[in-house]
């Protein structure tokens, strides 16, 4: 299955922080809390996607509400979930074949 445009990983750690407005340790950190997985190059070096980025927006979003980082690793579990969910009963839903 071909990877989808907006998963492949494309910045840089330097890029990808300057476009959502944070601190590279604060992309560091955020891995670290297993709150994002960027995409890895054979040499290690950190790939980001515009789904990252996205996700790194939606991290910065919950942190100005005031919720710590375990919160907001429940809020996105909880959404990946909700997500998945909806999609399985659009499916269902559509009929078989679908």
């Amino acid at each position: 299955m071909p990877e989808q445009p907006r998963a492949r990983g494309v910045y840089g750690i330097s890029v990808a922080a300057e476009i959502v407005g944070m601190g590279q340790q604060n992309l560091r950190l955020y891995e670290r809390k297993g709150l994002l997985e960027p995409h890895r190059t054979d040499g290690g070096t950190r790939r980001y996607s515009e789904n990252d980025l996205a996700r790194l927006r939606r991290i910065a979003e919950l942190l100005a509400l005031g919720l710590n980082l375990s919160g907001i690793r429940l809020v996105i579990t909880l959404e990946t979930e909700n997500a998945t969910l909806k999609d399985e009963l659009r499916h269902h839903r559509a009929g078989p074949g679908t």
